[in-house]
């Protein structure tokens, strides 16, 4: 049986946990994917020791901080997409969701990379909402037909790739997000080149940047 103050722990440890993820994030984004973890604990108003309580390694901390914010922007998101009736506008906006998390997140992305804690499991429900997506756009006749699903994550990679040649929070990214969306219409295709086989990370089995 669970007393009353064992549940205020567990209550007080869940608070200490959601804090130190926010205050990553935010300290992720002002100071870089390098930034000390001895001041995340500092604007989580937490000790040091209670973050290693919770996340032992800089990499359990960026995964985690990335989890809370593809839980709390990205799966609404793939839900909306997959559920609307113009699978076409559920594509476009499930890619556009994807890339203000990646704007906004940007440096705590990196810190989980350089640390190792990207893995294929992190991307792999995102990937497979937008394969279903364009598979059901290309029924509908609303996607050009020779669109492949390795070609999805390049197309990512190159969205945000984008991004680190401006300010993520101008919203730049936008413009060539339109740029790739009238090119894969079945309008304005045209023969394309053979696509060639994915290759995936030998460390990470993932094919991000």
């Amino acid at each position: 049986m669970t007393t009353d103050p064992e549940r205020r722990l567990r209550a007080d440890a869940t608070r200490n946990a959601e804090r130190i993820l926010r205050a990553a994030r935010a300290v992720f984004a002002d100071l870089g994917p390098d930034a000390p973890l001895n001041e995340i604990a500092r604007r989580a108003d937490v000790r040091i020791r209670t973050l290693f309580n919770h996340f032992p390694s800089k990499a359990d901390l960026v995964r985690a901080a990335l989890d809370q914010s593809i839980a709390e922007d990205l799966t609404p998101a793939v839900e909306r997409a997959l559920a609307d009736s113009d699978s076409l506008h559920g594509l476009a906006c499930l890619i556009e969701a994807a890339m203000g998390l990646a704007a906004r997140e940007l440096n705590t992305l990196a810190a989980a990379r350089d640390a190792g804690a990207l893995t294929a499991e992190v991307y792999a429900p995102f990937y497979e909402s937008l394969t279903t997506l364009a598979q059901r756009a290309q029924e509908a006749g609303l996607l050009r037909a020779d669109l492949v699903p390795d070609d999805l994550p390049r197309i990512m990679a190159m969205l945000t790739s984008t991004l680190w040649t401006m300010n993520p929070r101008t919203d730049g990214w936008r413009r060539y997000l339109a740029l790739m969306f009238q090119g894969l219409t079945p309008a304005a295709a045209k023969s394309l080149p053979s696509p060639v086989t994915l290759l995936k990370h030998e460390h990470t089995g993932d094919w991000t940047l």
